[in-house]
């Protein structure tokens, strides 16, 4: 397939601006979070996609992104931060030994979640 023939809704990454990169990880991030916390199950606990121990991680690169980018996601910030911090109550939530405030997913970045 030529440059031609690809359909209109393919875009060259260099066309895409950095704060659309950079908000689409973040949304990717945050999609894959909240699966393996089970949030998209009707009983989380009971969820087949319930990984914690990859929740964590997930959440801590999330919050390493938001922080590091922070400054240049303009309006976007606001509600990617909610939704970061949405994820760290849920996982200090799911979790049956939560970590203190300060220690839990990404919160040595973010700052201590209650």
């Amino acid at each position: 397939m030529t440059q031609n023939d690809e359909p209109d809704s393919v875009r060259e990454l260099v066309d895409i601006p950095a704060v659309e990169v950079i908000s689409r990880a973040a949304v990717m991030l945050m999609s894959s979070a909240a699966e393996k916390l089970g949030l998209s199950d009707p009983d989380p606990e009971n969820s087949p996609h319930r990984d914690l121990d990859e929740a964590r991680r997930v959440i801590t690169a999330l919050a390493g992104l938001v922080t590091s980018s922070v400054e240049y996601l303009g309006p976007h910030a606001g509600p990617i931060r909610d939704g970061l911090k949405s994820l760290q109550k849920a996982f200090r939530e799911a979790s049956a030994h939560p970590d203190e405030p300060g220690k839990g997913p990404g919160e040595k970045l973010t700052g201590p979640v209650y």
